[in-house]
């Protein structure tokens, strides 16, 4: 397995300006993302604070932001990230599609405003499960339930209707149109919380009940105090220095994951500053 410099997560402007300062230090970096960049960018009306953009349209900002990644020759690896545990000298990173290994880590992952279900934490790993095709495989011939936030994790549901004796989609987006026979789905329904009774899992919804073996929860993003254990957060934010720097050596975070301003240049901004700091603790470990 190839182990990098520099693992960043986000491909937000944070996670990009990450990306490209640690490549003008000649660092192996892997950039984990969606290779659209930020829909928050993308959909912004207006920004007129970004130096050197004025009054740019958000759609005019991302296509500058993918001229810039061609031009550094930065690829970005497409995948969703679970978790990050810290191994002592190096980090290993839970995607959906894979495991990836990196000697340091930047968090540029955005904010996460989603708030568990009820009993969602108490269950997670007794379960409850952020990933279909990690734990897929854990309950074949059993019956699931997948909570899914947009279209991309109905994929996650194809797989598991792979292996699983029946899986029941619930969607939590509009414009939803079924597309597998092999998954029930659930409509217009509200997930109210999760509790175990007698070795199984109960899903609580405003209408009904429905028991199951395993429940997954597949947003676009887990909550900071979930994808790393150990990290200290307050009010939902990663705690990080003038340098970036979290209470996990090695380990970095910037932009909106770190509190207000919700600011695209600050985002940027904290982005340079995390990669030096990265860079200075790789140069520091040899």
């Amino acid at each position: 397995m190839t182990r990098y410099d520099i693992a960043i997560i986000g491909t937000g402007p944070a996670g990009l300006e990450a990306a490209i300062t640690a490549k003008v230090r000649n660092k192996n970096i892997l950039l984990l993302g969606g290779k659209l960049l930020s829909d928050k960018v993308n959909k912004a009306h207006t920004i007129q604070n970004y130096l050197g953009l004025p009054e740019v349209s958000g759609e005019e900002m991302q296509k500058a932001f993918q001229r810039h990644l061609e031009q550094m020759q930065i690829k970005i690896t497409e995948d969703k990230v679970n978790a990050v545990y810290a191994m002592g000298k190096y980090f290993a990173i839970q995607g959906h599609q894979a495991m990836y290994e990196a000697d340091t880590v930047i968090l540029a992952c955005g904010m996460s405003t989603a708030k568990p279900f009820p009993g969602e934490l108490e269950n997670l790993g007794r379960g409850v499960s952020y990933c279909a095709t990690c734990d897929g495989a854990l309950y074949r011939g059993r019956r699931t339930v997948v909570i899914g936030y947009s279209r991309d994790e109905e994929k996650e549901a194809d797989f598991l209707s792979e292996l699983a004796d029946e899986v029941i989609y619930i969607p939590m987006y509009q414009e939803f149109s079924p597309w597998n026979n092999k998954v029930k789905v659930l409509q217009n329904v509200t997930p109210v919380g999760m509790e175990k009774e007698n070795d199984h899992l109960v899903l609580k919804l405003q209408e009904q009940s429905i028991p199951t073996d395993g429940i997954f929860i597949l947003r676009d993003q887990v909550a900071p105090s979930q994808l790393v254990p150990g990290l200290q957060i307050e009010n939902n934010q990663v705690i990080v220095d003038r340098g970036c720097r979290t209470n996990i050596a090695g380990l970095f975070a910037c932009g909106d994951i770190t509190g207000a301003p919700y600011q695209y240049i600050k985002a940027a901004g904290e982005g340079n500053v995390a990669a030096l700091s990265a860079v200075n603790y790789l140069a520091d470990q040899k």
